[in-house]
């Protein structure tokens, strides 16, 4: 998709986000907000670094079309959390490397109980500090920041341009953290910086305790505007109608955790990964 030229780094079609000075305006963007692709974050995402089997999810993950939506560009100090194996950070950290600087922010396992939890923890931790010494070229000038769940701090009070969570909230939803999650994300972040959330939609608002994985798209928009952010658009990039949402075993049921009986395989690949909400997120000021 060819990029437009625009005065900021990130280029969206009118029905997106847009700013006004000295103070600044929020206009939703619609539902079906289309995306042009940054050049930046397209060669990032087609660096050939990246690990063949996480490429292969692109399909369903949309990277160039969901990060040039958050805005994300060279230059910025962008905090992911809680990244998991890596995934994105492939792709984040070649697009920082010059310029910039790429954060993964991680669970502390100390600040965790002993136990299942923070052996999980450490696991998760190990293997990203694995993955980053392994290729310094990609990885060397990322940092790894640790948080306590409890009392997330994720840097300085307004260092951040960007915060990117993807798939994330309906853990800190059924563990009692979500509200202190969104006001660290607020706090890191500068005015007029961005939080990117990408998340499984339920169908409806969905309790607290719900086990599914799915959380209702309000209910994460109010999450958000609880903390003191404004929504400034939402996108379809990353839905997928086929999905269902009444698995036995919630989304894990889907792709890639494929918690399904063997003889359903054909069914659930047909599916594809889940539904997601895509939300764009500011923090008002200049």
């Amino acid at each position: 998709m060819k990029a437009r030229s625009l005065t900021c780094a990130c280029l969206f079609t009118v029905s997106t986000l847009m700013l006004a000075t000295p103070a600044m305006a929020i206009k939703p963007a619609g539902p079906n907000a289309q995306v042009a692709i940054t050049p930046a974050v397209q060669k990032a995402v087609q660096d050939s670094r990246r690990d063949p089997a996480n490429v292969k999810r692109d399909a369903y993950r949309h990277p160039a079309q969901t990060l040039s939506f958050f805005g994300v560009a060279p230059g910025q100090t962008v905090i992911e959390v809680t990244p998991g194996s890596g995934w994105y950070s492939e792709i984040l950290a070649p697009l920082l490397h010059d310029k910039g600087q790429y954060v993964a922010a991680v669970v502390d396992p100390m600040a965790v109980a002993e136990g299942r939890g923070r052996d999980y923890q450490q696991r998760s931790r190990d293997g990203l500090d694995k993955k980053f010494a392994g290729n310094a070229a990609v990885f060397g000038k990322s940092r790894v920041v640790a948080y306590d769940p409890k009392a997330p701090v994720f840097g300085p009070a307004n260092s951040a341009d960007v915060v990117l969570t993807f798939r994330n909230v309906h853990n800190w939803r059924s563990s009692g953290q979500a509200e202190g999650m969104f006001k660290g994300f607020f706090s890191v972040l500068k005015p007029g910086g961005v939080l990117g959330v990408v998340e499984h939609r339920a169908k409806a608002d969905v309790p607290a305790d719900d086990k599914t994985g799915y959380v209702g798209q309000q209910q994460v928009i109010a999450m958000a505007k609880a903390a003191g952010f404004e929504l400034a658009g939402s996108s379809e990039i990353n839905t997928n109608p086929r999905d269902t949402k009444d698995y036995p075993n919630g989304v894990w049921t889907l792709p890639p955790t494929n918690q399904h009986d063997a003889a359903d395989e054909a069914k659930y690949q047909a599916i594809g990964e889940s539904d997601r909400m895509t939300l764009r997120f500011v923090k008002p000021g200049k």
